[in-house]
């Protein structure tokens, strides 16, 4: 007994040790010492870790496993699922395996571990999970992420209904099973009438995304108007998002679901209260409904948007379709989706339509399009109400953001002003949406700052300015010039 209580003691002594080394101090150490030594140094380190994967304060992210294998590595979110690229490495004489990167401190992605090439598994150390397409994913949150508080269930506040409706298309031939919000308190008979969301990829926004529980607080709190939402499922995704049933799925839309909707609820029929909301294919056929029918839907909600020609064209051609947009990307989104949306973006800035554009260190999930779908709603479906918003702090407010000279060569002095004191990123991209530089990551006071961007060693072209405070964000185009 004595023995064992001798060895639990040295344990926690070396475990209290441990909790304040770097990852790299803990690497030199177990690889100097003798190999009969290795494992309680390892059993010590992992007692002492506070959370996994481990994260130093430096934002550099360790990827632990403990296992027998001959291989694991890390897909997910940052690499596009690819198995074999974020290979981790075995401490020799040990049955630890690690992969080191460093992230932004306010990033948030899924990931899996691959053993032995072939067994997929969630990381079996780290609690956070988040729903995808494909089942859970062990979820990546950096520290300055901040935790969607409107995905809660809130038993103490009331909650709107969900029916569904089993709907035919003689346009498309099939049948769907459509799923209809309504908010707490509907009165089907009071004069002022309901603004209308309609959802593409409608049951994962409900499932994967709560969505019903975002209404639910957004309403219960002032900061969005009551509304009727429209969850509308996909039968043949592709085709009827973006290919040869487009046509048909916007007439099935336009002609037999939004009359249904409005014969049998108090919705309003006017497009500046109606809009169309979704996510990457979802996001397109969202902004391809508003160009294509306008006087159906002023509003428009695309993330992580696939944006069709056809729809940048139409923008091109037309400023005055009288549409509101809400738009985002994230920087580990799929590669080709992230200049299709800066080529939006540039497009509705250049015609002035109403825009908050979005990019987050996130990916192409569920997990970043439920923590920010609330954001999207209050944008298109602000409150008359004016009520501070609770469980998230009031944004900081940034002024113009400007940089000049541009073009520039070599170097551009980036300036904004704050009206708010906060925390404040102001981060480089190149069009493929890579991170290039960062100018600011930190707290700063109210009044204007100026920060010079050095392009020397970098390419003649395009760069991206963005500047987030708090859950604002702005975003300018740059041209450097040699």
């Amino acid at each position: 007994m004595n023995a064992i209580l001798l060895l639990c003691l040295c344990i926690l002594s070396c475990a209290s040790q441990l909790v304040g080394q770097t990852f790299s101090a803990f690497l030199s150490r177990v690889n100097s010492a003798p190999q009969g030594e290795r494992a309680a140094i390892v059993d010590s380190f992992m007692l002492a870790v506070p959370g996994f994967p481990y994260i130093e304060e430096t934002n550099q992210v360790h990827f632990l496993y403990r296992g027998a294998a001959n291989s694991v590595s890390v897909p997910g979110d940052m690499n596009g699922w690819t198995p074999g690229i974020y290979n981790m490495n075995l401490i020799n004489g040990t049955d630890l395996w690690y992969y080191s990167r460093f992230f932004e401190n306010d990033a948030r992605l899924d990931y899996k571990y691959v053993v032995n090439g072939s067994n997929w598994i969630l990381d079996p150390r780290n609690p956070y999970q988040v729903l995808g397409g494909f089942g859970p994913n062990s979820e990546l949150r950096m520290p300055d992420f901040e935790q969607p508080v409107a995905i809660e269930y809130y038993p103490d506040i009331p909650h709107g209904v969900l029916r569904d409706t089993l709907f035919a298309s003689s346009n498309l031939g099939n049948t769907r099973r459509v799923r209809i919000y309504t908010p707490p308190n509907y009165d089907a008979t009071r004069p002022e009438c309901y603004p209308l969301l309609l959802v593409h990829d409608g049951i994962d926004y409900i499932n994967l995304a709560r969505s019903e529980r975002i209404l639910d607080y957004l309403i219960s709190q002032n900061r969005i108007e009551p509304l009727v939402a429209v969850f509308v499922p996909a039968v043949n995704r592709t085709p009827e998002y973006a290919g040869d049933q487009q046509q048909a799925f916007g007439r099935f839309i336009v002609e037999e679901l939004l009359p249904f909707v409005d014969d049998a609820y108090n919705t309003c029929s006017d497009p500046e209260h109606r809009g169309t909301a979704g996510a990457s294919n979802g996001g397109n056929i969202s902004l391809w409904l508003a160009v294509t029918y306008p006087d159906a839907f002023g509003l428009v909600c695309g993330q992580s948007p696939n944006v069709q020609e056809s729809i940048s064209d139409s923008l091109t051609a037309n400023a005055d379709l009288g549409l509101k947009f809400y738009v985002d990307i994230g920087t580990y989104d799929i590669n080709v989706l992230i200049p299709l949306t800066e080529n939006l973006v540039e497009i509705l800035e250049s015609q002035n339509y109403p825009l908050f554009h979005q990019v987050h260190h996130d990916g192409h999930s569920w997990g970043n399009w439920r923590a920010h779908f609330d954001e999207a709603l209050e944008y298109l479906y602000p409150s008359s109400v004016a009520v501070p918003p609770q469980g998230r702090p009031v944004p900081a407010a940034v002024g113009l953001v400007e940089c000049f000279p541009n073009p520039f060569n070599t170097t551009t002095t980036i300036s904004f002003e704050l009206i708010q004191a906060g925390l404040v990123d102001l981060q480089v991209y190149d069009t493929t949406g890579r991170l290039v530089q960062t100018l600011a990551n930190g707290q700063l006071d109210i009044g204007k700052h100026e920060f010079v961007f050095d392009a020397t060693g970098l390419a003649s072209g395009t760069y991206w300015v963005q500047v987030v405070a708090s859950h604002q964000s702005q975003l300018i185009k740059m041209i450097y010039i040699k």
